[in-house]
């Protein structure tokens, strides 16, 4: 279902940084994708939003009423077309992809690593400028550790990912011999 959301919201939020980079509104547009994230989600919220018997009018009525005054008028207009349009579940996704967007055009790519072990300061240095130099911009770096990777390290940017991990390699394993 990620895949899914992720799909329907990449439109939406490639139309919403053209417009924000349109009228030089970037960083108010991120405050407001930001906040009406947060608002989708809340596991109330998010609950109230995948239920059908919830119409959509009222939907959108309680996300705007939760917003207030912070939400700009154009920022409201397209909740109003994500009620429309029974999307407003995309609401995280979309201020997620506005913000890889947001960081793409700044030249700075968000790089996530996933690591078995702790990586050293001198590892994740040698991995930052590896990085740069294969994506060809400044990478952001965000390292997590995950016990289940057994070994290796698995790298996520955007839609790119790189699993050199000891669970992946014995996944493939497993598949081959029909395990």
């Amino acid at each position: 279902m990620a895949g899914d959301i992720t799909t329907i919201a990449r439109p939406y939020a490639a139309a919403v940084f053209e417009r924000a980079k349109e009228t030089g509104q970037v960083p108010g547009w991120s405050d407001a994708l930001g906040l009406l994230a947060t608002i989708g989600a809340d596991p109330d919220m998010a609950r109230q939003i995948s239920n059908p018997n919830v119409p959509r009018v009222t939907l959108r009525d309680i996300v705007l009423q939760v917003a207030g005054d912070a939400l700009p008028a154009e920022a409201a207009n397209l909740v109003r077309l994500l009620a429309q349009n029974d999307r407003l579940v995309v609401l995280p996704e979309l201020a997620l992809l506005f913000e890889a967007m947001r960081t793409a055009e700044q030249g700075l790519r968000a790089v996530r690593v996933r690591s078995a072990y702790a990586l050293t300061k001198a590892e994740q240095h040698a991995l930052t400028d590896a990085l740069s130099v294969r994506l060809g911009g400044s990478v952001d770096l965000t390292v997590e550790q995950d016990r289940a990777l057994i070994g290796g390290v698995e790298i996520r940017v955007g839609d790119l990912v790189i699993d050199g991990s000891i669970r992946a390699k014995l996944d493939k394993l497993a598949t081959q011999l029909e395990f």
